[in-house]
């Protein structure tokens, strides 16, 4: 198995996108192929005690930074990161990419270049978010931005299909984001959506609310990318800010510092929990090819993460599968 990874993407890259490679090659036994300023990513690979001779560096020209727009970017440099992995994968010389990097650049760049899986329109992120009773697949979060009906049962299909075959999941019960459990709550395309969902042959229970999420009441949560972006970055804001809260009450009182210190191990397996880092990345559903998304603040450990979830998206063929399943819907 043959993953790039975008070696310029993120906030700290190179260097943490290039440990992350070499310990998901030496952990997975992937072939990792790093795409970027060949110079800069040598230089962090000499630094490193180890490096199997499955990494290997693929040299591009061009960066596009976080703030450049999109798809105006992907047009303007075709020898950046993102396009030459993209390109390495439209030509079948990797099973998958990986980047951290600008992701309105990437989205482009995959339907750009890889175009859409057949029957789908519109793309989506799909991200797995913490709940009381295990993950949550939330789709979308930032691809589509203002999808009609026909796109979010799309999302919901494909999302479907990714809780069966990698959270394995039996029948995945399929939630529709909205300001209220009752069908004829929030604007007309919603209402459309659950109308629609409601005829399908999913496990479709129902509008989800805000507190549904995390609370595990469904497996697949539906959204449009502006309201899923939203709630991914909020979620992810106020996981930190109670975690500073904690760390501020217990240092106000010695009983409570050693009531902490007692509770650590309590307190690391919260945070394994929530931190995105155990979760890898985001795989961009509805492409015809394997593109994962990571966070823009990866460490080393997300992007280790992140090439696993790649392999297990290409192990498990879930592209095919969404084909088929939206060949029988």
């Amino acid at each position: 198995m043959r993953i790039a990874v975008d070696g310029m993407g993120g906030d700290y890259a190179p260097q943490v996108v290039v440990e992350g490679s070499v310990a998901a090659a030496l952990e997975y036994g992937f072939e990792i192929v790093i795409v970027g300023d060949r110079s800069k990513i040598e230089a962090e690979l000499s630094k490193l005690p180890s490096v199997p001779s499955s990494v290997t560096v693929h040299h591009a020209s061009e960066t596009i930074d976080m703030h450049e727009p999109g798809a105006v970017s992907v047009r303007a440099k075709r020898d950046s990161s993102i396009w030459v992995a993209t390109e390495l994968a439209k030509e079948n010389k990797v099973d998958a990419v990986v980047s951290a990097g600008n992701t309105a650049a990437f989205v482009s760049a995959a339907m750009l270049s890889l175009r859409r899986l057949e029957g789908v329109e519109r793309p989506g992120i799909a991200v797995l978010v913490p709940s009381l009773k295990g993950p949550v697949l939330m789709i979308d979060v930032g691809a589509t931005i203002n999808p009609e009906a026909e796109h979010l049962v799309t999302f919901g299909l494909m999302g479907e299909v990714y809780a069966k075959y990698i959270l394995k999941k039996k029948d995945p019960v399929i939630g529709l984001l909205n300001i209220g459990e009752e069908s004829s709550k929030g604007p007309e395309f919603l209402k459309e959506t659950h109308r629609l969902l409601e005829l399908s042959k999913f496990n479709f229970q129902g509008n989800a609310e805000g507190r549904d999420i995390f609370a595990g009441k469904f497996d697949v949560v539906v959204c449009d990318g502006y309201t899923g972006n939203v709630v991914l970055k909020v979620a992810e804001s106020i996981a930190g800010i109670i975690a500073l809260f904690i760390k501020d009450e217990l240092k106000k009182d010695p009983l409570r510092m050693l009531g902490g210190l007692l509770s650590a191990s309590a307190f690391e397996a919260v945070k394994r929990q929530i931190d995105y880092a155990e979760y890898g990345g985001a795989p961009l559903l509805g492409v015809n090819g394997i593109c994962i998304i990571s966070h823009g603040r990866s460490s080393a450990k997300a992007i280790k993460n992140a090439i696993r979830v790649a392999g297990e998206f290409v192990e498990h063929q879930v592209n095919k599968h969404i084909v088929e399943a939206i060949k029988t819907f």
